[in-house]
């Protein structure tokens, strides 16, 4: 039978081992690469709109120049800061430019339906059409538009440009 004294250690590594993969997890990325602050032009990259309108902000527009490999990283490209949650990290955007605010939402476990960052798709032009794929795991094409939206899943509040 164990002593206490190495029950307590036990206890206490693995903890120390839990807080330390949430802080991995939760991870904000470097800085973003210098972005266009307007659409893309023909394929030269991917558009991405944040629309910032329920978190009393307006909407923002950036070329992400190249082909980036994800939609998190033509949002990064694109000149916005995210943050992940504790548990699936990346996997689920939680903020973006620091969006909604840590007071309102600790990124934890993924936030509420009525209150969290969708992904949307378009064709320059073209009608929204909510993402199936999350955004890490999906390519946008070069030519394309990403759209994300705070709220309860309603698309960006513009056209695609």
């Amino acid at each position: 039978m164990p002593s206490p004294r190495s029950t307590l250690r036990t206890r206490l590594a693995g903890l120390l081992a839990a807080v330390l993969a949430a802080v991995a997890l939760t991870a904000v990325e470097p800085a973003p690469r210098a972005a266009h602050a307007a659409a893309c032009t023909g394929t030269t990259g991917v558009t991405v709109v944040v629309d910032f309108g329920a978190l009393g902000g307006g909407v923002q527009v950036a070329c992400a120049l190249g082909d980036p490999t994800s939609g998190i990283t033509a949002l990064q490209g694109a000149g916005f800061t995210v943050t992940g949650t504790s548990r699936w990290g990346l996997a689920f955007v939680c903020r973006i430019n620091g969006k909604p605010t840590s007071a309102t939402e600790p990124c934890v476990n993924t936030p509420p339906t009525t209150a969290y960052w969708s992904y949307w798709h378009a064709t320059s032009g073209g009608a929204w059409t909510y993402s199936s794929s999350g955004a890490s795991a999906y390519n946008p094409a070069p030519g394309t538009v990403e759209g994300w939206a705070f709220g309860a899943g309603a698309a960006p509040s513009i056209a695609a440009p």
